[in-house]
């Protein structure tokens, strides 16, 4: 038998093979009903966008009133603060500014008259994301403010020559309760698509393209086949 014939057989075999794999998730939001799960970022919101987390440290000032500031004091892991005078405070899902109104407010109820409060974050330990699948160097990234799909993926050494780019799925935990949403890769680098928004405890998976990867491990494995073609 023609080795040639053979080794055209079983390529076509193990691609035939791959093409079962390349079925999309049909339970997860794609297109524009994607962007209603996860949109991308809005300009005007930007400044306000990063929700404090637990582990976070932040710079606490109370204007004249330096027993009640702090450089560093670190949310814990409940996501909680204690401060003076007013005890524990819950800080963990709030903006700096919605914090620091809570602060006042608790302050000027029985303490002080009209305090001005000022909240910054120093260091963020809650702002990771998880990005995982076929990317040059899957892990953990840390991610300040805004972040994109785009970006978290280039924090991740891009995705691979095998990564299926229109099979790109964000997970998001919203409102106590598990989401997910699929996006188009080459799309958005095109323009042809938004790039979404990417928060802190997101997970970002990059799809397998299975006809890719079949025919990548066929070309790899040709000179083992061409070894035997005077035979």
């Amino acid at each position: 038998m023609d080795v040639r014939r053979v080794v055209m057989a079983c390529g076509l075999a193990v691609l035939c093979a791959g093409c079962s794999g390349m079925r999309a998730d049909r339970s997860l939001p794609t297109g524009s009903a994607a962007y209603e799960v996860i949109p991308a970022p809005d300009g005007r919101a930007a400044a306000t966008a990063y929700r404090i987390g637990p582990l976070d440290v932040l710079k606490l000032t109370v204007f004249q009133e330096k027993d009640l500031s702090f450089d560093e004091i670190q949310v814990d892991a409940s996501g909680n603060l204690s401060l003076p005078l007013i005890g524990t405070v819950h800080a963990a899902g709030d903006t700096t500014a919605e914090l620091s109104s809570e602060i006042a407010r608790a302050l000027g109820e029985k303490y002080l008259v009209n305090p001005q409060v000022s909240v910054t974050v120093a260091s963020s330990v809650s702002q990771n994301v998880t990005v995982e699948g076929n990317v040059g160097q899957p892990g953990v990234y840390a991610i300040n403010g805004t972040s994109t799909l785009l970006q978290a993926l280039a924090q991740a050494q891009s995705p691979t020559d095998v990564a299926k780019l229109d099979q790109v799925v964000i997970f998001r935990t919203i409102e106590g309760r598990r989401a997910g949403a699929v996006f188009d890769v080459e799309a958005i680098r095109e323009g042809r698509a938004a790039d979404p928004e990417v928060r802190g405890g997101d997970v970002i998976v990059v799809g397998f393209d299975a006809v890719k990867g079949a025919f990548r491990d066929f070309l790899k494995a040709g000179p083992l086949f061409y070894a035997f073609r005077y035979f």
